[in-house]
């Protein structure tokens, strides 16, 4: 349960897709000028990435790894197909992509209509893609962690996009130098932001590992324990010694 809730909460903010690694930046600074815009795409992201990335995850495990078409039979056990990763990866993702578009365009097509051709470019959204090969980089042990990484890297750029479109509106009505309007301000506003998500760069970085001031500690009691038993050591043997030659 701690492994997931470390996950949840590194993913969205210590490792946010926009702020950290940078992707999907396109669509993030192009689809941000109306907060109901951003909600709408930001949505259909998370949607994407809880369902690619799991997908991915069983494709990783069970097709592409070295050895992993085992469970078909002993003479498959030497055949890798990762190379095959990026073929398969994007044709899971654009499979998805296809079916949020299907589903907006029914059910609201004025955000449909907002979205324009960003919607369908979401195939080719590197964030969607690199959710699928840090998970396969990181080596998630279980399915259920994939899905939770896919969950909380998309509400992290899902926040990305929002604090953006909100900060968007508001510097409209805002004195902006001639020379920043637009992308520069944005680009300006991005960066003071991932300044600002870098602070959470000290949360669960540990991964169970001890940090230095730790084992310094530890090191320091250890070497004054192994001091004190020598004491004692050398207590009881004087005691004897000067037992015996009374």
């Amino acid at each position: 349960m701690l492994e997931h809730i470390e996950l949840f909460f590194k993913s969205i903010f210590v490792n946010n897709m926009v702020f950290a690694t940078f992707l999907g930046m396109c669509s993030y600074l192009a689809v941000s000028k109306k907060v109901s815009t951003a909600v709408g795409l930001g949505a259909a992201v998370i949607f994407v990435l809880a369902v690619t990335v799991p997908m991915n995850w069983l494709l990783d495990q069970y097709v592409l790894r070295d050895g992993a078409l085992a469970w078909i039979g002993p003479q498959f056990a030497d055949v890798n197909l990762s190379f095959l990763s990026f073929i398969l990866f994007i044709a899971t993702i654009a499979t998805m992509v296809q079916l949020v578009e299907i589903i907006v365009e029914k059910f609201a097509p004025s955000l449909y209509n907002s979205l324009g051709i960003f919607l369908p470019l979401i195939a080719v959204n590197c964030a969607i893609l690199g959710g699928s090969l840090f998970m396969q980089s990181r080596d998630i042990p279980s399915i259920g962690l994939a899905f939770n990484y896919g969950i909380s890297s998309g509400i992290g750029w899902f926040l990305a996009i929002l604090a953006i479109a909100a900060i968007r509106e508001k510097i409209r009505y805002s004195h902006v130098p001639a020379p920043l309007r637009g992308l520069g301000i944005t680009f300006i506003t991005t960066g003071l932001m991932a300044i600002g998500f870098m602070s959470f760069g000290g949360m669960l970085t540990s991964d169970g590992k001890k940090t230095e001031v730790e084992e310094s500690s530890a090191q320091i009691q250890e070497n004054k324990n192994i001091h004190e038993d020598n004491a004692e050591k050398s207590k009881n043997t004087a005691y004897v010694d000067l037992k015996e030659n009374k």
